[in-house]
Formats: C-alpha cells, structure tokens, sequence
C-alpha cells in the first residue's frame, strides 16, 4: 500500500534481531518504510554492531531474559517485531527436547506486554506452529487481550530469490489497530496473476569473479565479494558437479574424492554439494553458505561456492548494507536474517492495520 499521509512513524521493538533484516525491511524507504526502531537485543556482539552501523537506534548486546532483570523501563512501542531462536524447533536440532531456546518466546511476549504494544510479529520456522510451546504463546497473548493469526509464508512469493519457507505469526489488540491480513503476495512460481518469482541470475548475474579471499576494504558490492582458498581436491570436486548436479553427480563422475560418508548414504541429502540454478531462485540461504557441503551452495556455472555479496543479496540486502564482523560473523549475520522483501511485505499489512485505527478515531 502507499503510505498514508502522516507526520510520524510507527516505532518498532526488534527482539532477537540479528543485523537487522527485519527491521531494514520496516524501516528503509526502499522497501518499505513507515516505521523508526527505537530498541533492538541480540546476544551476537558482531550482529548488534551491525545493527548499530545502520540505524540510529538504542541496541542492547546480551540475553533478553537478563535485561528484563535489570531494565523495568522500556521504551513504549507500537509493535514489536522479531523471531525467537529457531534452533530449539528446527528439524536440524536432533536434540529439540529440553533446548532452552524453545522457551525465549516468553520474554518476548514480556516485551510485547511491557512496551504497549498494540501489534506483534514473531517469525520462525514452520514447526514452530506444530508445537506444544506455539499453544503456550496462544494462550499467552489471549491473556494479554490479542487476537492472531498466522501461517507459513514463503520469501520468494514476495520477491526474494530464495525458497524460504518460515511461519508469521502476527498479533493486535482490538480496539488499537484494525484487523490485520496476512502479508500480500507479490511474485509467484508460474507468473500468471504476478510477477514470476526472482532468480539467481536476477540478483547476482551481473557481479564478476571474486577477488582474493578476504574481506576487502573497497567499496560495495566488491568488499564483499571475495572467495575461498579450496584444496586442489575441493576444485576437483566442484569440476565433477555438471549444472543443476549435487553429490549424486560427484559420486558417479568422481567417486575416488567422493566422501565415504556419502557412499554410503545412498538417499536423502539431495542439495549436499549442490549446484543452484540460474533461473530458480534459490534454496535457504543458512549461515555456512559459503560450505558447498552443507547444501546446494555452489555457484550456478563457476567452480566454486557463492560469496557472501551473492549470498547478501540472493537474502534480498542492498549492497550498502553496513555488515560488521569476521567473515563467519557476516555469514551468520546473513543466514540468520529475514529476507528484507518478506519484512516489508509484513510491514506494509502492519501499517495498513496501525493507520486504520488513526482513521477511525479521526471519523
């Protein structure tokens, strides 16, 4: 939607915010806009650092549930916006039992109570919605007086290049803001009703070969844009993947540099060492992208992994985006983060229900 004409902007509450993705998506007239954060938390120094590089905004770096101890002020808010650790529910975590980070979901809701907010989103991987913990936030924000609704979206049906299914869970108060929808579809896999969905060659087409494999001090895209230093074994492997292959296609070009492990694991793992498609978008972007055999992460054509600027930007990050860190730091900073396209497609339907409320009060 257009913004409504209106002197502020919503304030916005970023909880376990990493570098800042949602909130670049709530808050960058090129996405969106609308909104100014006035607190962001995350226990990662270098993401927070990141955060504090591009905004103006107060940001705390340490766990949540110890501030809450020690700060009784918090800064009042219209929303409250972030995403719990998704380990504790991920299907990655074998040890989902007992993870402690399952429970993180209640100093948010403290948050969301505490501030005054009148709308919450929290987003997280899908099975958080199958979960028993998903129930206790139900119930918890019934308590506090909200109504939800919430589904599993898909990031690139709002133009992202990436294939990246998550839940949203969005919550308001009756009486403070108007009844919300779900975030509008903008792009889509066949193109019929809209734009067809991004592709790799859409975001990262235009970038030439990497230099070096450091961190570089020029300017963006190209600071980013380093490779790696792969063993001549490692290059062997990438030759034996053809376009669109994975380690099936090593195993059977290749098998003497094949890892045993592999072998033996006949199914599963179909995206290990994988090449992405220059005319899909592509798979989740994790934080160890840069690790062909942690997913289909291979460049498209050259014999290499993607870098951290295709990586940034297959997440949807403009190439001024101010990262901060080493470059594992960055890494996870980007495979944490929400897609900044998703997070202004959010924005927009949160806006849509705060400025309904002004508009009824101004009738």
């Amino acid at each position: 939607m257009t913004k409504a004409t209106q002197q502020d902007k919503y304030r916005l509450i970023d909880l376990f915010s990493g570098a800042g993705g949602m909130t670049l998506g709530f808050t960058d007239e090129r996405f969106f806009g609308g909104f100014e954060c006035v607190l962001s938390i995350d226990n990662d120094a270098a993401a927070m650092a990141t955060h504090k590089a591009a905004y103006a905004a107060p940001g705390v770096v340490g766990n949540i549930e110890d501030w809450l101890q020690t700060n009784p002020d918090i800064p009042y808010a219209d929303v409250v916006i972030g995403g719990p650790p998704c380990q504790g529910f991920s299907l990655l975590n074998k040890n989902r039992v007992g993870d402690g980070r399952r429970a993180l979901w209640e100093p948010y809701m403290d948050v969301v109570e505490r501030s005054g907010a009148s709308m919450f989103v929290m987003e997280n991987v899908p099975e958080l919605l199958r979960s028993d913990e998903f129930n206790d936030v139900v119930n918890r924000a019934k308590n506090m007086g909200f109504s939800l609704i919430h589904d599993v979206v898909n990031a690139a049906d709002y133009g992202a290049a990436q294939t990246r299914k998550r839940a949203i869970v969005i919550g308001w108060k009756m009486g403070q803001a108007g009844v919300p929808t779900l975030p509008v579809q903008t792009h889509s896999k066949d193109g019929k009703n809209f734009p067809l969905w991004r592709c790799v060659r859409d975001v990262i087409g235009d970038l030439p070969d990497p230099e070096g494999t450091e961190i570089r001090t020029c300017p963006p895209p190209l600071n980013l844009h380093f490779g790696r230093n792969p063993t001549q074994v490692s290059l062997a492997r990438y030759r034996s993947v053809p376009v669109g292959g994975n380690r099936f296609d090593l195993q059977r070009n290749a098998p003497e540099i094949t890892p045993a492990c592999w072998i033996r694991k006949t199914s599963g793992g179909t995206d290990l060492f994988g090449r992405l498609w220059w005319d899909r978008p592509s798979v989740t972007i994790r934080t160890e992208f840069f690790k062909p055999e942690k997913g289909r992460y291979l460049h498209p054509e050259k014999h290499r992994p993607i870098t951290h600027r295709e990586a940034a930007r297959i997440m949807g990050f403009p190439d001024d985006f101010p990262f901060v860190g080493s470059k594992t730091e960055i890494a996870r900073q980007i495979g944490n983060a929400v897609p900044p396209p998703l997070a202004a497609a959010i924005a927009k339907v949160i806006y849509k229900a705060l400025f309904a409320k002004v508009l009824t009060k101004a009738a």
